[in-house]
């Protein structure tokens, strides 16, 4: 007997494969990575557990979850009941191919209040098509009996009925199943942060389709808001101007100051003169010029290169521009 397990690297996770485990079941590891969310972390925690793990890039399909999601956002840009929806779903679409019968996460009822209620629960599981073949070991007493639990395959006396936020029931079952490491709560999606929820709202608002590089710079630097259309990244550090410098597409211009030390600028959008000759002064404005004096910029497009002589103003000057 074989079963899937939706895994994030939790401890939740963690548990409920091991629970599973614990009933001569084979458990295989499944992280739905995406720019969003890095698998580093489930990839450690399976690790730990000598557990397999199969991590699958879902970008494409969650993108268009996070463009258009059916039940809404949470906090912030993250579609949590219909991102769930979509990995069941996946999760179910691999079944077949990997010799599983079912489906086991570590979900939590009550743990958040949008997308582990109960009613939000009973939604993901139709919804996702796997129904009663999705197994939440850790709530299972508190849910109605899934299809594992009524053919045997898991006895339902041997799963839990953890309940709300506290961690205390899962530490204590940590510590009977030996697991004696494991990662603490923090957020592991950029989604759930208000930042970068910013930075992802103001890209949407902008474009029809985005790109991966797009996301990728939502990451980076400093962002303003220099037209409908355009937008500017500027480094923060060395580190950011090469992992800028990597995300350029052709269409992009660069903007350098070219006499003191100073951030990596990348425009993308409509870069007519006016708009770069704003950010060339954004760019002088973080390079190390003195206030007051001008410094050369170089901007580097589509077009060619050319040099203008930027005027270096307070950064005060362009926080009305920053996203």
């Amino acid at each position: 007997m074989k079963a899937l397990c939706v895994f994030s690297g939790g401890l939740d996770s963690m548990l409920a494969a091991e629970l599973t485990r614990a009933q001569d079941i084979d458990v295989l590891a499944l992280f739905f990575e995406t720019p969003f969310f890095s698998s580093e972390k489930a990839q450690k925690s399976a690790r730990l557990l000598d557990l397999p793990i199969h991590v699958v890039d879902i970008t494409q399909r969650h993108l268009e979850v996070i463009m258009n999601p059916r039940y809404g956002y949470g906090g912030n840009m993250n579609p949590c009941i219909d991102c769930h929806i979509l990995m069941f779903r996946i999760a179910g679409e691999m079944l077949e191919s990997e010799g599983a019968r079912f489906v086991v996460t570590g979900e939590v009822l009550g743990q958040r209040p949008m997308s582990q209620n109960k009613k939000a629960l009973a939604l993901i599981a139709m919804e996702s098509g796997i129904k009663d073949r999705l197994l939440r070991p850790l709530s299972a007493k508190k849910l109605p009996p899934t299809l594992p639990e009524e053919k045997g395959w898991v006895h339902r006396d041997k799963l839990m009925d953890f309940q709300g936020r506290s961690r205390k029931p899962q530490m204590e079952l940590a510590r009977l199943l030996n697991i004696k490491e494991y990662p603490s709560p923090a957020g592991g999606c950029l989604l759930t942060e208000k930042s970068f929820s910013k930075r992802l709202r103001d890209l949407l608002d902008s474009r029809s389709k985005l790109e991966l590089n797009e996301i990728e710079l939502l990451k980076l630097g400093r962002h303003f808001r220099i037209g409908p259309h355009t937008k500017a990244v500027v480094g923060r550090n060395k580190r950011e101007n090469q992992a800028i410098l990597s995300l350029v597409r052709d269409k992009d211009c660069v903007l350098t100051s070219t006499a003191v030390p100073g951030p990596v600028t990348v425009v993308s959008g409509d870069c007519s003169k006016e708009l770069l000759e704003l950010a060339a002064n954004i760019t002088a404005a973080y390079s190390d010029a003195e206030g007051g004096e001008t410094t050369p910029v170089r901007i580097i497009g589509k077009t060619g290169e050319r040099a203008y002589t930027a005027k270096t103003y307070n950064k005060k000057e362009f926080r009305g521009y920053m996203i």
